[in-house]
């Protein structure tokens, strides 16, 4: 009786260790596998859901650059001190930083008259500054400057800007219709000469400037004058 009661006990003790591997044994995405599975470690390095990204390259404003032929525009262009100049950045001069003087120019038109002058525009100023343009040009008088004459100009040249540094000269060629003939002469034209003490020749941006021969007057046919653009060398 003891002995049969042993091996039931056996059993039973077997039954419960086979029910119990069959329980582990259970395929992965069941109950049992969510019960028995362990937590995953915890790493200590952090995970990259998505590859590096390098960090842009800063870039410049749009900006604007003037050239000699016109306007262009410059996107986003990679911010450098190469790209950042002084052109364009000085301002014109002041008429106060301004003086001018005339005197006959060599090489002129044959005749009796004045045929061509050569006005020196020179900076008085302390500081960089620029002149630019074709001239105004009217004829006045001595102390009246107000009233004067205009002359019609007939512009030569292509304009552009010269800068002056503190002391440095600039110029501008006036040439003339040539007064013929002695004495009071006579023009071509059949007009009367016309003689002034004074000019007054304006510059864009620079205002006007009053000048006088240090050797005589300006004595010219028909009212018209041939003028060069602001020049950095010295016209003959």
């Amino acid at each position: 009786m003891h002995q049969r009661t042993t091996i039931r006990l056996a059993a039973s003790a077997t039954a419960v260790i086979a029910a119990a591997v069959s329980l582990t044994a259970c395929t992965p995405g069941d109950d049992g596998a969510a019960k028995t599975s362990s937590p995953a470690p915890v790493s200590a390095t952090p995970s990259h859901t998505g590859p590096a990204t390098a960090s842009p390259t800063p870039t410049a404003p749009s900006a604007t650059r003037s050239s000699g032929s016109g306007t262009s525009t410059v996107t986003g262009a990679p911010v450098s001190p190469a790209s950042v100049t002084s052109a364009g950045t000085t301002s014109a001069c002041a008429v106060s930083a301004v003086k001018a003087t005339a005197q006959q120019a060599a090489n002129r038109p044959d005749g009796t008259g004045t045929g061509a002058a050569i006005i020196e525009f020179t900076n008085v100023s302390g500081h960089r500054c620029v002149l630019r343009g074709h001239p105004s040009v009217a004829g006045a008088g001595n102390g009246s400057p107000e009233h004067n004459k205009p002359l019609k100009v007939t512009p030569t040249g292509t304009a552009s800007a010269v800068p002056l540094a503190p002391g440095g000269k600039a110029w501008v060629k006036l040439t003339f219709v040539q007064v013929q003939g002695e004495a009071d002469g006579y023009c071509v034209s059949g007009a009367k000469p016309a003689v002034y003490p004074t000019l007054v020749v304006g510059l864009p941006g620079s205002g006007a400037h009053q000048v006088a021969l240090s050797d005589g007057e300006f004595a010219e046919c028909d009212n018209t004058v041939t003028a060069t653009a602001v020049l950095a060398a010295k016209p003959a």
